[in-house]
């Protein structure tokens, strides 16, 4: 429990903990009725970054679980290698970049999920095959030859084959 709180403390997760803190008090206040989920979204519109179709507050603390969840994990597990000293301020570094980009990658992920199962708008209706059958032929308004009928068929049922019948 120790290594826990002292990675959650130390750099570069601490930079993740206040905002996560922060949310946490957010998603309370939505619990007791003194704020609503979507409070935020006049102020800004994620959609750009990947991350819409849901309230900005659920986004935005998605994005900072996972952060600060990805940044603890790399905290603890880096412990060993780089304990003091220079290896341990680059790898914190690192951290700190890499949390957040690999995080905004997951919840992009994430929320597209629910999107893909249950569309805003729904398809076309799937065909009903209630009814009579019919049979479509196509008909051409000018009386030329229909597409698929062969030239010396054609020929004779509109040229000259018909113009004969009616002379003689």
């Amino acid at each position: 429990m120790r290594t826990f709180f002292m990675a959650a403390a130390g750099f570069p997760t601490f930079l993740f903990t206040v905002p996560l803190l922060a949310a946490a008090g957010f998603w309370l206040l939505v619990a007791v009725g003194a704020a609503g989920p979507r409070t935020f979204d006049e102020d800004a519109d994620l959609g750009a970054l990947g991350l819409g179709g849901v309230p900005v507050a659920v986004a935005v603390s998605l994005w900072t679980a996972l952060a600060w969840s990805g940044s603890l994990g790399a905290a603890v597990l880096l412990e060993p290698l780089a304990s003091r000293g220079l290896a341990r301020a680059l790898t914190g570094l690192a951290v700190l970049a890499a949390a957040p980009a690999l995080s905004w990658c997951a919840a992009r992920t994430l929320l597209r999920l629910p999107r893909r199962l249950r569309p805003d708008e729904p398809g076309p209706p799937p065909p009903r095959f209630a009814g009579p059958r019919r049979t479509v032929r196509p008909e051409r308004a000018d009386g030329g030859p229909r597409r698929g009928d062969r030239p010396d068929t054609a020929h004779r049922a509109h040229g000259r084959t018909a113009a004969r019948g009616r002379t003689a």
